[in-house]
């Protein structure tokens, strides 16, 4: 699962008010290379939780590099684009688990695929 899958998804556990952002943990991660499209970053950021993306990436070993505050000329910063770049579509959590912030509800994550299915007792 990459990063950026993981800034779009929320719990829909039933009966809670806060579902995001999911509590990321990582037995397994792997880095694969990605061309990198500065255009496509520049346009995805706005679009980015940032301080979700900097708390997930920071909770699998990716994150110092990123700021904790987005700049305003970040468009015009070629060296963070590339870090954002690299923690979006590098970075990928092959093994693992999602945890909902507010119940503590686990959905695990496997060869990359986050299971966010609920039991039939939990609907």
């Amino acid at each position: 699962m990459k990063l950026l899958t993981h800034n779009l998804l929320s719990s829909h556990v039933p009966g809670i008010s806060r579902r995001f952002p999911l509590l990321l943990q990582a037995t397994e991660v792997k880095v694969s290379k990605v061309d990198f499209n500065q255009e496509f970053i520049s346009r995805m950021i706005p679009k980015v939780e940032w301080s979700a993306l900097v708390e997930a990436a920071t909770s699998i070993g990716h994150g110092d590099d990123l700021p904790k505050e987005l700049s305003p000329e970040y468009e015009s910063n070629t060296e963070l684009l590339q870090k954002v770049h690299h923690v979006l579509l590098e970075v990928e959590v092959v093994e693992g688990a999602l945890q909902c912030p507010e119940s503590g509800r686990e959905f695990p994550i496997t060869k990359g695929i986050p299971n966010m299915l609920l039991n039939e007792d939990e609907v």
